[in-house]
């Protein structure tokens, strides 16, 4: 890890402004990064202050001017070669991932992987940036959708996935002709300096700057300012509810642009035909996985009555084996918190449970001896719950399962939908009619919906996002590309008359 981080030339202290260049004393606050394994720093960064905002900004709208209008499948070309650096990176960076955030190993280099795999997707979409041919009611006329880049974007992402989310946008916006200013979580901000320094190490090579720009900094200064700025005509932006109501007053009182991916408070259901192997296997890695940071963890299991007792005790039984320590270490399953806050808030969380009458059924506990010591470890837990404990309606950023027990299919429906969020979500069955009802119009709520696999690890090729409370934005795959860009509908009059729609007609 050091002569990775000695060759992007990260140090104990590094700037937190990019915009071609390092900006070498950006004046704001030190911003330290801690290691949630041990609780011992890693480095700092020293944040911008608004003049080096001012400057990023500037720089990246200047730069746009110039980058939308090289040819979409020339930009894709710079992309596929980010897509090859990150390759080269691919296990640095998943460690680097891992030493800071607190995701296992595995889950960190896959999620380098996630980057690697949306270049590709966006590479190809650099050809395929289709308008439309329409029928004109005008003789002699044609009409046509044609979309323009929408000019600078800012991109806020979270803690969880530092490198994955941004990389999402950065990619897809890329392509379409956008430049970016970049805000990643200040949680995670040597992650952000990293790949900052790959991205740069491409541009250099091909002559260009000012398309991916980094400014790290505080959500009450920073992120402010982005919200405000007339400049940014998109913010896309991953992060918690309440972060996200916030960001959709102010920038909708300017009428910008926000694609908002929020809160999870995901579920599964399992049915009595279910594959209980299967089951049980999804449930761990959605639960598990992450630590439970994920904004796709499950956090509420919906299980029929009558395969309840067998479930729990395979559910009971895979927790026990699940290793907890360092994410660096292979045979690790589970790594900690990110940091003591979020230590806090499930234990603040667990006696909620406990007043509301809920029974846990495994862990709860936070660890503290021995190798735990120093790190914000928790043990992933099991609670027995009910519909009416208010706790199950919120999201909880920590390996927590809730369990609620249902008789017919109808009824897990309706405990299924009756949350705010609506992320993602699955179903476990066998009976095929179980399965198509829960993916009809009146089954699930929710921007993704699955059938025999879990709700965590989502591929890249389909639109991820979700509605409700999680914002209705959607990135990735599919079309989310129409997100970075503003249509155009055209008109060419290729006759020698003036034929108005509608057949109307003006004086002579």
């Amino acid at each position: 890890m050091k002569d990775f981080l000695q060759t992007l030339q990260i140090d104990k202290k590094n700037s937190g402004a990019y915009n071609g260049e390092w900006i070498k004393k950006p004046g704001g606050e030190e911003i330290v990064s801690y290691n949630p394994t041990n609780g011992e720093p890693i480095a700092s960064v020293t944040s911008v202050a608004e003049k080096d905002y001012e400057t990023i900004i500037h720089k990246a709208a200047e730069t746009f001017k110039t980058w939308s209008m090289i040819p979409a499948p020339k930009r894709g070309e710079i992309v596929r070669q980010l897509g090859l650096e990150f390759r080269k990176y691919k296990r640095e960076l998943g460690a680097l991932v891992s030493l800071e955030m607190g995701k296992i190993r595995a889950e960190g280099e896959g999620e380098v992987q996630e980057m690697i795999d949306i270049a590709d997707f966006a590479v190809g979409l650099s050809r395929q940036l289709y308008g439309l041919t329409i029928h004109s009611e005008r003789p002699h006329h044609r009409m046509y959708e044609q979309w323009h880049p929408l000019g600078v974007i800012g991109i806020i992402t979270a803690f969880n996935f530092p490198v994955a989310v941004w990389a999402w946008n950065a990619m897809i916006a890329a392509v379409c002709g956008d430049t970016m200013v970049w805000k990643p979580s200040s949680k995670t901000p040597i992650t952000a300096v990293a790949i900052q320094k790959i991205v740069d190490k491409v541009m250099k090579t091909n002559g260009l700057e000012g398309i991916f720009n980094l400014c790290i900094g505080g959500g009450k200064s920073l992120g402010e300012w982005m919200l405000h700025d007339r400049r940014l005509p998109l913010i896309s932006a991953t992060g918690s509810c309440r972060m996200g109501r916030r960001i959709a007053i102010v920038v909708g009182e300017r009428l910008g642009r926000c694609l908002l991916e929020l809160g999870g408070n995901n579920a599964i259901i399992v049915m009595k035909s279910a594959n209980l192997e299967l089951a049980t296997r999804a449930i761990l890695f959605g639960a598990v996985g992450t630590s439970g940071q994920r904004c796709t963890s499950l956090r509420r299991l919906i299980v029929h009555e009558d395969i309840h007792d067998e479930l729990m005790n395979r559910l009971i039984k895979a927790y026990k084996q699940i290793k907890i320590g360092d994410p660096l270490d292979k045979n690790i399953l589970m790594g900690p918190l990110v940091d003591e806050d979020a230590v806090k808030t499930m234990m603040e969380a667990m006696e909620k449970i406990k007043d509301e009458g809920g029974k846990v059924l495994y862990g709860g506990n936070r660890l503290k001896e021995g190798i735990y010591n120093k790190g914000s470890f928790v043990e992933p837990t099991i609670v027995q719950a009910h519909k009416n404990m208010k706790i199950i309606q919120e999201e909880t950023f920590a390996p927590i399962l809730y369990i609620l027990k249902i008789r017919t299919l109808e009824e897990a429906i309706d405990v299924h939908n009756d949350v705010p969020q609506g992320l993602s979500s699955a179903i476990f069955t066998e009976n095929l009619i179980e399965a198509e009802t829960f993916l009809s119009p009146m089954g699930s709520d929710c921007g993704i919906a699955n059938a025999n696999i879990g709700t965590s690890g989502a591929e890249i090729g389909g639109a991820f996002g979700g509605e409700k409370d999680t914002g209705g934005g959607r990135e990735s795959g599919s079309d989310s590309w129409k997100s970075y860009m503003r249509r155009q509908t055209c008109t060419i009059n290729w006759g020698k008359e003036l034929p108005l729609a509608q057949g109307i007609t003006f004086g002579d």
